[in-house]
């Protein structure tokens, strides 16, 4: 349909037509946007017309898409991840933009869905974007993924660390590639690796039991990965604990992992699971140390400081240390904060510099904003990083468009999420 709409003898319809779909749409977009941005209300027949001319990038804007889930379920993930992601964009912009040239930011609320996140894309791209950021989720940025595919549209995401991001089929190392899709966070296979390797090294475990949800991709993919590498290393894995999405008693569970008495637990959920099961680890006699992969972030505000004490998690973040004092210093002037919320603003942060960084390289060729020449133009300058420079790690990308760099550990502590050490 889109292509169609495109069409220079239906130039007037268009208009009209676009102009209806944007008042219709626009509760798809956040209000609570930065004020230096636009939301998806923004006039859609202007837009489109621009990026069929490409004056969008030569009348001084370049427009892209952000996608993430303000609302709904786990929205502490996609506020940090969409506050991030603007006080980069509204950094540059202050700065000059892009050879002078503003970028211009539609926002969407996905709610976590795919359907929903798919749905803003299309909006997105009746606004004559030229690349997106987002999502946040694992299940909406795949189903995100599986469209700007289709286009060949420059997309990455700061937080979604299933493998099936970038692979058709993660099962298989031969998989066709995403080759638009990129992320800045770490993959699931990844992070269980490494929180297996640190069971081992650095906990001395002998025996593990593993806690997760059935049917999400992020926590059976850490889940497998973890199980996998434990196996290598000599842990046992003396039981496998498993819940459905909506769960929120996990007492039988955790009698059962309470009973085979492992020296971990490694619980790849997310932050408000975490802290029931947790809570009910301890409650069934459970001592065991808990760790966790990112999906941890926030879970102090889950259970208590004595229950969590100790538990440890990994994350693409690590506060307080040089290479980011000046990022929370800003983020916290600008959203009026006392504290960084969670690993997920900074990567959405670097997410946002990486696909700002492959915008300057298709500037400079001249090319037009928009055009299939300039959205590749992106995706090889992303695809040719070679340690550039983020506040969470040096950004190199590996043959399946994954950042090559290392993890932080985060311990719980006296109820804070504490940076403990890089592994």
């Amino acid at each position: 349909m889109k292509k169609a709409m495109k069409l220079v003898s239906l130039v007037l319809a268009v208009v009209m037509l676009l102009g209806c779909l944007a008042a219709c749409s626009s509760k798809s977009a956040t209000t609570d946007s930065t004020a230096s941005t636009d939301t998806a209300s923004t006039d859609t027949a202007a837009s489109d017309a621009s990026a069929e001319s490409g004056e969008t990038s030569e009348g001084g804007e370049i427009t892209i898409a952000l996608i993430t889930n303000t609302t709904g379920d786990y929205a502490q993930y996609g506020q940090p991840v969409h506050d991030g992601a603007m006080l980069y964009i509204n950094q540059l912009n202050a700065k000059g933009g892009i050879n002078g040239k503003q970028i211009k930011v539609l926002e969407y609320d996905d709610k976590g869905d795919g359907v929903e996140a798919v749905n803003a894309y299309n909006l997105a791209c009746d606004n004559g974007i030229t690349a997106v950021i987002g999502s946040v989720l694992t299940g909406a940025t795949i189903a995100l993924a599986d469209a700007t595919y289709e286009d060949n549209m420059p997309q990455i995401t700061a937080s979604a660390t299933a493998s099936g991001v970038t692979m058709i089929d993660p099962e298989d190392p031969d998989s066709e590639i995403r080759t638009n899709v990129f992320r800045a966070c770490f993959i699931d296979p990844y992070q269980g690796q490494k929180m297996a390797q640190y069971a081992a090294e650095k906990v001395g475990a002998k025996t593990a039991a593993v806690f997760y949800q059935t049917g999400n991709d992020y926590s059976e993919g850490l889940k497998d990965a973890f199980v996998d590498e434990a196996e290598k290393l000599g842990i046992k894995v003396v039981d496998s604990e498993a819940f459905a999405e909506g769960d929120k008693d996990f007492k039988a569970q955790m009698t059962n992992i309470a009973a085979a008495d492992p020296d971990v637990v490694f619980a790849p959920i997310y932050y408000a699971e975490a802290g029931l099961a947790i809570t009910a680890a301890r409650a069934a006699g459970c001592d065991s140390m808990f760790l966790g992969g990112d999906g941890f972030g926030s879970v102090k505000n889950y259970a208590s400081a004595d229950d969590l004490e100790g538990s440890v998690y990994c994350s693409g973040y690590a506060p307080g240390t040089d290479s980011v004092k000046q990022f929370e210093e800003d983020y916290k002037a600008a959203y009026n904060v006392d504290e960084i919320p969670n690993m997920f603003a900074p990567l959405a942060y670097d997410a946002a510099m990486i696909m700002c960084e492959g915008l300057k390289a298709a500037e400079e060729k001249g090319l037009t904003a928009g055009s299939d020449e300039y959205k590749q133009a992106v995706i090889d300058a992303i695809k040719g990083m070679s340690g550039t420079p983020g506040i969470t790690g040096d950004y190199s990308f590996d043959q399946y468009n994954n950042p090559i760099k290392p993890v932080a550990i985060i311990e719980l502590t006296g109820g804070d999420e504490v940076y403990k050490e890089m592994f």
